[in-house]
C-alpha cells in the first residue's frame, strides 16, 4: 500500500516538473524575425523652397526737420520731385543771425587791427606783454563767435543730403516751423531692399549672397534680390533671423507687402515621413543592425509633402526601416524583405 502511493506521488511530481519545463521551454523561446523593408541611407539632393513674408524699404529714406525755429523763407520741394545731392529744398529766416554775423566781422577788423599795433610796440616795448595779450584774446573771440554764427547760419538751409525722389510736401512757405515740423520727405526708389525674418532653423542655410525670389500680390512673375545683410543675433521672443536683400530685378514700391522664397538644395540623407516615430523628446528611427530593430534619435531638417532630412543620428550606409515598424520592438529580431530606394517611394 506504502509503494502504491510512493509511486503515485514520484509520477505526480514528474508530471508537474515536465509542464513546468514546457513552459519555461515555451517562455525563453524567441519570437520569430519581424519581416520588415529598409532603405539604405546615402547622400541624396536636399531641396526645398521656404516662403515667408517681406516689407519692401527705400535704399536710402530721411524725413526733414528743420534744426531750428523759424519761418520759412525759401522751399523748394515739388511733390514727387526728383533733386540731386545738395540741392537746397529750404531756408529758413536768417536776418537776425545774419546782423549778428556783421557786428562781430566789424569787432574783429578792428580787434585784428589792435592787435598788430600792440605787436609793433612790443618789439620796442612800447607795451606790456599782458596788455597785448588781452587784445590777442579779443581777436580770438570773435573768431570763434563767427565761427558759432557760421554754424547757426548752416542750420538755417536744409540740403538734400543724396540724390532721389522727394514726397509729398505738408508745409507751404511762410510757415513758422520748428525742429518737430515734418516739411517731407526724400527718398531713394532706384534701389530697394526688402527685409524679412526666417525661423532660427533655417539660419544656417542663409548666407551673403545668396539669390532669393520676390514675388509681390500684383503679378505671378518672380523678380531676383541678393542677401546682402543678417541680423547677427536671433530674436530671443520670436526665435527668428531678420534678413535683408536687395532687389536687382523689377519696379518695387517701398511699403509693399512681398513673399521672398528662399531655395535650398543640397546634399543630405533623406527618409521617408512615415519613417519618422514621433517621441515625447526626440525624433526616432529604426535601423537595422546585425538583424537586431535599434531605435535611435535623430534630428531632422528640411521638410517637403513625403520626404524628411535627417541631420544627424544616422550614418550613410546604414539600413532605416521604412515598412513594418508597427511590429518592431527594441532588439527584436528582424528579416529585411525587400531594400528599396527613395524614388520607388
Amino acid at each position: 500500500m506504502k509503494s502504491t502511493r510512493l509511486i503515485g506521488t514520484l509520477l505526480v511530481l514528474s508530471l508537474f516538473t515536465s509542464c513546468e519545463t514546457k513552459k519555461s521551454g515555451q517562455a525563453n523561446a524567441e519570437k520569430p524575425a519581424v519581416m520588415v523593408d529598409v532603405i539604405v541611407a546615402g547622400s541624396e539632393d536636399v531641396s526645398s523652397s521656404l516662403e515667408v513674408n517681406g516689407t519692401v524699404l527705400s535704399n536710402e529714406m530721411v524725413e526733414f526737420h528743420p534744426e531750428i525755429s523759424g519761418r520759412l523763407t525759401y522751399l523748394n520741394m515739388p511733390d514727387g520731385g526728383f533733386v540731386k545731392e545738395g540741392t537746397v529744398l529750404a531756408k529758413i529766416n536768417d536776418a537776425d543771425l545774419q546782423a549778428q554775423m556783421e557786428q562781430q566781422k566789424i569787432q574783429l577788423e578792428l580787434a585784428v587791427k589792435t592787435e598788430k599795433r600792440l605787436s609793433n610796440l612790443l618789439k620796442v616795448n612800447g607795451v606790456n606783454q599782458a596788455d597785448y595779450d588781452a587784445a590777442l584774446s579779443q581777436v580770438n573771440t570773435f573768431q570763434a563767435n563767427i565761427k558759432v554764427l557760421n554754424a547757426q547760419l548752416d542750420k538755417t538751409v536744409i540740403r538734400a543730403p543724396f540724390a532721389g525722389e522727394l514726397g509729398l510736401r505738408v508745409v507751404s512757405p511762410g510757415a513758422y516751423v520748428t525742429p518737430q515740423t515734418i516739411l517731407g520727405t526724400l527718398q531713394q526708389t532706384d534701389k530697394v531692399k526688402i527685409d524679412f525674418t526666417v525661423p532660427e532653423t533655417y539660419a544656417s542655410d542663409i548666407q551673403k549672397g545668396n539669390k532669393v525670389r520676390i514675388q509681390t500680390n500684383l503679378t505671378s512673375e518672380f523678380m531676383d534680390a541678393i542677401i546682402t545683410a543678417i541680423e547677427p543675433q536671433i530674436n530671443a521672443v520670436t526665435r527668428n533671423v531678420k534678413v535683408r536683400a536687395l532687389l536687382t530685378s523689377g519696379i518695387i514700391h517701398p511699403g509693399s507687402f512681398v513673399k521672398v522664397l528662399l531655395d535650398q538644395n543640397r546634399k543630405g540623407i533623406v527618409v521617408p515621413s512615415n519613417a519618422i516615430i514621433p517621441d515625447a523628446l526626440s525624433n526616432q528611427v529604426v535601423v537595422v543592425k546585425k538583424q537586431r530593430a535599434v531605435f535611435v534619435n535623430v534630428e531632422t531638417g528640411i521638410r517637403n509633402a513625403n520626404m524628411v532630412e535627417l541631420t544627424s543620428g544616422v550614418s550613410p550606409g546604414d539600413s532605416i526601416i521604412i515598412s513594418g515598424m508597427l511590429f518592431v520592438r527594441p532588439n527584436a529580431l528582424t528579416k529585411v524583405k525587400k531594400v528599396r530606394k527613395l524614388k520607388e517611394i
